[in-house]
């Protein structure tokens, strides 16, 4: 059991590492950002939706009053007539009775619409506050992917370098330098040898050369003949 236990933990560590590799913190940012512009969108729309709902409650607020005043007018203009004798007494209590309820009714929807339209307009004010949270995030987002590319970049560059000194050996190197700098001395040391002989080779050909050379001796066994046989000899 243990046994495999460890193994599910290797296994789990390498595909754990494995999705790190993968994952690029420019492109992850990006999409970040853009599944923030998703939601942004979303939350505009709904708020644009209470919005218009807020709108409607508020309007039938206004048109509820309107019509509640409209009935207590009624109502009272229904008695001033029966106080003038322009309706009967009873007729003109049965019709402002009428008006009345419809005006208790129309209270009721008053009241309604009053607690929709207080309650559109809380849920206004916590849409809005979450698409300017959205808007900020955006923002401070947006700003940090500009900062996190050149970061990026940099990062980037210093590591390659890093990697290509790391791989430098150095000490093979200078060992390469040593053994040339060995055989240009070891050439250039043969090169003088190979001069030293030939100067050598000269100067043995020169002293061969003056012990082998009967011209000039030659030259002054005819010199003296001649003078001999013209009689100029001292």
């Amino acid at each position: 059991m243990n046994f495999f236990k460890r193994l599910f933990k290797i296994g789990q560590a390498e595909a754990n590492a494995a999705l790190d590799s993968m994952e690029d913190p420019i492109k992850m940012t990006e999409q970040g950002i853009r599944d923030l512009k998703i939601d942004l969108e979303k939350s505009l729309e709904s708020l644009a939706q209470v919005k218009a709902l807020a709108i409607r409650a508020k309007n039938d607020v206004e048109e509820y009053t309107s019509k509640a005043n409209d009935y207590q007018q009624k109502a009272m203009l229904i008695l001033t007539k029966a106080k003038n004798g322009e309706l009967a007494i009873e007729e003109a209590d049965k019709l402002a009775k009428q008006a009345l309820v419809r005006k208790e009714e129309t209270n009721q929807q008053l009241e309604n619409a009053k607690s929709e339209s207080e309650n559109f307009d809380e849920s206004v004010a916590k849409l809005e506050s979450s698409v300017q949270e959205i808007k900020n995030s955006l923002k401070k987002w947006e700003n940090e992917l500009r900062t996190l590319k050149a970061r990026h970049k940099v990062a980037k560059a210093t590591k390659n370098l890093n990697k290509e000194m790391a791989e430098i050996d150095s000490s093979s190197t200078v060992s390469m330098l040593e053994r040339m700098k060995s055989k240009i001395e070891q050439e250039e040391a043969l090169a003088d040898a190979y001069g030293d002989m030939t100067k050598e080779n000269k100067t043995l050909e020169q002293k061969l050369e003056e012990l082998t050379n009967t011209t000039e001796q030659s030259a002054e066994d005819d010199l003296a003949a001649l003078k001999k046989e013209m009689g100029l000899n001292d």
